[in-house]
């Protein structure tokens, strides 16, 4: 009997520790907080941002850079269907095959790229736009419902420069992962700069995780950035969650949406989950008038 009780105690403590090395191949949550979602606003009006519906600061509306997605096809004086300097992080592929314009928004899809072979490395394709106009300092806002499948959905925006590189990551989620549904994820980067911008020659970025009570995946969701020479401020449905120093991001930046595969969010190529669709409404760029 003792045999057996030992024995028994011997699987408990392996099955636990199998469990334990499981659970360590996901990213441990360092949440900063919780959004308040009770203090989402209701939008009253399409010329202000959603975080400021009375235009206490005067925004003024850049109609002429401005998307509302309700064409017949993609605005290519705006964007570009691809993105001409990046073709994907393998395994996926950027294609223009995965960009539609369709019910008034901008939708992008995976493997619609059909007989079309793919570079080495690449198993599967998704979709990317890129902004031809480049945006120093504004308020940038999309309302978007991210691909439930494991992709990463982003809005953001980046200028790869030669001798200047910074990123900003308005929406950079991947809620199709059942372990990242209520992760809220926004960053700031920067990959080198001129010595009048800080000299920077490593990369480094400040990277914020937020708790997001709902599934942000089920639902449509307004994205906004509000960024002046002092300060980055990061919005989701009107609510002000992250607020950075802007201690090195003044260079002219190009808009991205896109879809794509990162292993860091457990985000690879599923072949039974290859309907996930990225749905934006509109993108809107504003500019302080005072």
């Amino acid at each position: 009997m003792k045999t057996k009780y030992f024995y028994f105690l011997i699987f408990l403590v392996l099955l636990s520790n199998t469990m334990f090395a499981q659970e360590l191949t996901i990213p441990p949550k360092k949440y900063v907080d919780s959004v308040k979602i009770e203090s989402a606003v209701n939008r009253i009006n399409n010329s202000y941002p959603l975080s400021d519906q009375q235009n206490s600061k005067k925004w003024k509306l850049l109609k002429e850079v401005s998307d509302e997605f309700n064409g017949d096809k993609l605005n290519t004086i705006l964007w570009f269907p691809n993105n001409p300097k990046w073709k994907g992080r393998p395994p996926t592929f950027f294609h223009d095959s995965n960009v539609k314009i369709e019910n008034d928004e901008l939708v992008i899809r995976v493997n619609q790229h059909g007989k079309d072979s793919l570079p080495k490395y690449f198993t599967h394709s998704t979709g990317f736009i890129k902004s031809k106009n480049k945006f120093l300092y504004g308020y940038f806002e999309a309302e978007c419902k991210l691909m439930d499948a494991p992709w990463v959905s982003g809005f953001w925006m980046t200028n790869a420069g030669k001798d200047w590189w910074t990123e900003i990551d308005i929406c950079e989620n991947a809620p199709g992962v059942s372990y990242n549904r209520h992760d809220l994820n926004s960053n700031i980067h920067v990959f080198k700069s001129p010595k009048e911008q800080g000299n920077i020659k490593k990369h480094f970025s400040r990277t914020k995780k937020y708790y997001f009570p709902k599934e942000l995946q089920a639902d449509y969701h307004v994205w906004g950035l509000e960024w002046t020479a002092k300060y980055i401020r990061f919005y989701i449905d009107g609510v002000l969650f992250r607020e950075a120093e802007n201690t090195h991001w003044h260079q002219p930046l190009e808009v991205n949406f896109n879809c794509e595969s990162n292993k860091w969010f457990g985000a690879l190529p599923d072949n039974n989950r290859l309907d996930g669709e990225f749905h934006v409404k509109y993108f809107r760029a504003w500019k302080l008038t005072k």
